[in-house]
């Protein structure tokens, strides 16, 4: 549904699902709030470290099929160590 809106007057990706990949090699998932004073900030999140016992693909997969395993249940991610930021739902399974 591009260009929906959950809440007017939010970023177009208010309230979705969002994966965030950081220059320190996490691989970040959960709901997408805003992006206020250089920090993206998240509701409902679980995060895969890349010395994880699981590769990241595994996690994705994991996550798209059972859904997010909350480990924050708010979280803020300094903007400028974002490298990528997409909806989840976009990746496929």
């Amino acid at each position: 549904m591009a260009g929906h809106v959950f809440h007017p007057g939010h970023a177009e990706l208010h309230g979705v699902t969002v994966v965030l990949d950081t220059t320190d090699g996490r691989t970040i998932v959960g709901r997408y709030h805003d992006t206020e004073n250089g920090v993206v900030r998240l509701h409902d999140v679980g995060v895969h470290a890349a010395d994880g016992a699981v590769t990241r693909e595994e996690f994705l997969r994991r996550t798209l099929k059972f859904g997010v395993r909350t480990e924050h249940k708010f979280l803020g991610v300094p903007a400028e160590t974002v490298t990528e930021m997409k909806p989840l739902g976009g990746m496929g399974g």
